[in-house]
């Protein structure tokens, strides 16, 4: 029997909801605006002052594990170059910035030598302002070129909001300039009647990784005006470019330059990154050139005070009579509460979109018995929404309408909402660097600001809320990302092939990977080889090859039945989990059930309805090992790392009272198993070792089980990834290995990365584990150590103390240091 863990949609459970209700005797919040009108005397709360009132109700204060204080900062000024132009100095200066900090002075004079750059500082540092001064100055001078489109600048953003929220910028700071920057967002939304302008007249062309792999490349013809003259492209947010996506996107680019060198264009990258590990080495495998950083953040920060936070255990009981914490996602919804009515404006940052919208849809009930006005204030912003509904929120939010806002990472990167007192994140968000770019929200104008990260009830959180010196003692990660992962490759060489013929000097660009990959393409009759190049000969598109996102394909509509009203999308990837029939699916606080989902025409019916009840999808598992890469021996036991073909298939769901998550049922579902070839790590043992670990057949299996999940949640504290991203399995016996056999696995086609760097760090990562799993206090195991809650099998079965035992035999035949590190 296989226990198994598949990374899939978001089984984001309701937990008791049932508490004391907070009292609130603070002043009720004003028109409380983004702009600060100095016209208000009442000075705001200082951010020690702002948690000391969220933690004044009953045991509030017990629940706070560590607070941080991050000092405040000054600021350290410089010169613009002399070679950017008086009139872009000018506006910059009308803007209300006199002179710049010194590191985005540093990266205006890399763009002007005409070298790539990546900027790597803190959140509100300046970044943009630092790419946007050369690339204004380049523009200007382009604009007095005889056609007047002597230069062109490309910008791409990892999400629509941000690339709209840009151009709203870049047209603010070069109105001055008048007509000579002529910024546009071309994405899946922009009208049809406006493309044609864009591609035409526009030199600074705001999209993202999407459009360009899908709209612009195989179009180039049409751009081709374009680029020819394009001087540089600026990449925001790069480190969110990582695993499976980053790995397309930086195939994209290589795209994207072998065409700009086809019409004469050698363009300069500019990345803009969060604080991350090398950044310049990420740079500069994302874009295939070198790049020179700048990582010497000189930006002035007001003072930072962050809080971990850890719910308190409940009356109830989960799976197998565990002990329950209460819901991050209950317990953020009370501190947004509370914040909303303090006047504080505030984000809360949730993982998924179900629990976006299950937090504002709390956050509005509990405010409406304390003023119906105050409940308007609040919404959910996630992805999946229409774009007048996610531009109708933005302005809500720019305007100070809004006073606390639940919200998946669609708000995380980047878009302006300066003027936040504070940010809640509900759970660990899966990397430090995230971690901090999302604290990095509040205090953008320069005033102190307060981030609490609230613990969900899994390894992970508990292990980090408890070991602070995890999150403020540790640099933040390295970005993973392997363009010559031939899963992502080889649809990158059909499209490029499709765009122009490849021959053998596009090698060089595409990789070592690209000679050995072309016969496996015209043997499967995707390009024909002529002369000395490869053709794509095919009548389809050859840009649909690639999922950029790795959606798994087209985006499964949610539509209401009885109007016909489209309501949104859903992944196609999460499709099976989170849009099944019998569903319970949430938007924008109404709550629907779904009556079908038709995957051949990629659409879910759905119906209002009020169910008492949530919804979790049950999966089987199965995996075979295809290719054994390398092997270690640990002990009598192996430490391996290959290729891997894994099998699941949804078979059923649960439904679970809200208040305390009772099981109230399980119904059969009849969906299509999915197969997923990906990278693995595993490691087996033998029949000495499990007797000297004292583990006999009855407790095997939960045992493997149980060290499965634990080291599930624990990976990301040493990958970039979080525990959607990965998946395992476990099998007393496994016919591959012919020994108990514990597999973890990216969730990826091809792999991200992440199980690979598993296998280098097992020592640490498994030590870890065995230390999460020892140092919980329950007795038999439950979600804050070896339940996990996206467990195909129901957490069952599950030895808390045999993992520990079977974890410290393992480790004991580790190589060096005796098996810890």
């Amino acid at each position: 029997m296989a226990f198994n863990h598949l990374p899939a949609g978001v089984h984001d459970a309701l937990a008791p909801l049932s508490v004391t209700p907070v009292t609130h005797s603070v002043p009720m919040a004003k028109n409380h605006r983004s702009d600060r009108s100095s016209t208000d005397t009442a000075p705001s709360p200082s951010p020690g002052e702002v948690l000391d009132r969220l933690a004044s109700g009953p045991s509030r204060a017990s629940r706070i594990t560590h607070t941080e204080h991050v000092p405040p900062r000054a600021g350290r000024h410089a010169v613009w170059p002399d070679r950017i132009r008086a009139e872009v100095i000018a506006a910059v200066q009308r803007a209300g910035i006199v002179h710049p900090w010194a590191h985005q002075a540093r990266v205006a004079e890399h763009a002007l030598d005409g070298e790539s750059v990546v900027v790597a500082t803190g959140t509100a540092s300046g970044k943009s302002l630092a790419y946007l001064v050369p690339v204004l100055s380049r523009l200007l001078e382009g604009s007095e070129a005889p056609n007047g489109r002597g230069a062109t600048t490309l910008y791409l953003a990892p999400t629509k909001a941000l690339a709209a929220d840009q151009c709203r910028s870049v047209k603010e700071l070069s109105h001055p300039l008048g007509n000579a920057v002529r910024p546009a967002v071309y994405d899946g939304d922009t009208p049809v009647e406006e493309r044609e302008w864009i591609r035409q007249y526009a030199n600074y062309v705001l999209t993202n990784p999407d459009m360009l792999h899908l709209g612009i490349l195989p179009s180039h013809p049409r751009w081709s005006s374009f680029l020819r003259a394009l001087k540089y492209v600026v990449i925001d947010e790069c480190h969110t470019y990582r695993g499976v996506f980053g790995s397309h996107v930086a195939q994209v680019l290589r795209r994207l330059r072998r065409l700009c060198a086809r019409y004469g264009a050698e363009p300069v990258f500019l990345l803009a990154s969060a604080t991350a590990a090398e950044p310049s080495v990420a740079a500069g495998r994302l874009t295939g050139v070198r790049v020179t950083e700048v990582a010497d953040d000189a930006s002035p920060r007001g003072e930072l005070v962050f809080a971990l936070w850890e719910p308190p255990l409940t009356e109830f009981q989960g799976e197998k009579g565990a002990p329950v914490r209460r819901t991050a996602t209950a317990e953020t919804a009370d501190l947004l509460t509370d914040l909303t009515v303090q006047g504080i404006r505030s984000v809360a940052f949730v993982r998924s979109r179900r629990g976006a919208e299950l937090i504002s849809v709390i956050t509005q009930e509990r405010l409406a018995e304390v003023d119906r006005s105050l409940a308007r204030r609040v919404a959910a912003y996630r992805g999946g929404y229409l774009p007048e509904e996610r531009r109708a929120l933005e302005r809500a939010l720019h305007s100070g309408e809004l006073l606390g806002l639940a919200a998946t990472t669609a708000l995380e990167l980047g878009v302006d909402i300066s003027g936040l007192d504070a940010v809640l994140i509900a759970g660990y968000p899966g990397t430090r660097a995230s971690l901090w770019q999302q604290a990095g929200r509040a205090g953008r104008s320069g005033q102190g600001a307060l981030a609490v990260l609230v613990a969900r009830d899994d390894p992970l959180d508990t292990f980090l809320v408890h070991h602070p010196e995890a999150l403020f003692d540790q640099p933040v990660e390295s970005t993973v990302l392997d363009p010559d992962n031939p899963y992502v490759l080889a649809p990158h060489l059909c499209a490029a092939a499709a765009e122009l013929p490849l021959t053998e000097e596009d090698f060089a660009l595409f990789g070592p990977a690209c000679e050995e990959l072309l016969p496996q393409l015209e043997a499967a009759q995707l390009l024909r080889r002529r002369t000395k190049a490869w053709h794509w000969t095919r009548r389809e598109r050859a840009a649909d090859l690639a999922d950029i996102r790795g959606q798994g394909g087209r985006p499964v509509q949610v539509v209401e039945a009885a109007t016909g009203r489209l309501l949104g999308t859903v992944d196609a990837g999460a499709a099976h989990t989170t849009v099944h029939e019998g569903a319970v699916h949430l938007h924008q606080g109404r709550t629907y059930l779904v009556r079908e989902l038709d995957l051949d025409d990629s659409v879910a019916l759905v119906e209002q309805a009020e169910p008492p009840y949530s919804t979790v999808a049950r999966d089987t598992t199965s995996i075979s090992v295809l290719e054994t890469d390398t092997e270690i021996p640990w002990g009598d036991g192996r430490l391996c790392y290959g290729s891997v073909e894994v099998t699941n298939q949804v078979v059923s769901f649960l439904r679970r009272r809200l208040i305390t998550g009772e099981v109230l049922g399980e119904s059969k579902l009849d969906l299509p198993p999915r197969t997923l070839r990906t990278r693995a790590v595993w490691w087996t043992v033998t029949e000495d070792q499990l007797d000297a670990a004292r583990i006999n057949p009855e407790i095997l299996g939960g045992a493997l089980h149980a060290a499965e999940h634990a080291s599930i949640g624990m990976l990301p504290l040493f990958a970039t990834c979080d525990r959607w991203d990965i998946g395992g399995v476990s099998v007393p016996l496994h016919p591959d290995t012919l020994l108990p056999t514990v597999f973890v696995y990216d969730g990826h086609p091809g792999g991200a990365g992440f199980a690979e760097r598993a296998f280098h760090t097992a020592a640490s990562w498994l030590d870890a584990t065995r230390q999460a799993i020892a140092a919980c206090e329950c007795d038999a195991g439950c979600p804050s150590c070896i339940q996990s809650p996206k467990c195909g099998n129901g957490n069952d079965p599950l030895h808390k103390r045999g993992a520990v035992r079977l974890l410290t035999e393992l480790l004991r035949g580790a190589p060096g240091e005796g098996g810890a590190t």
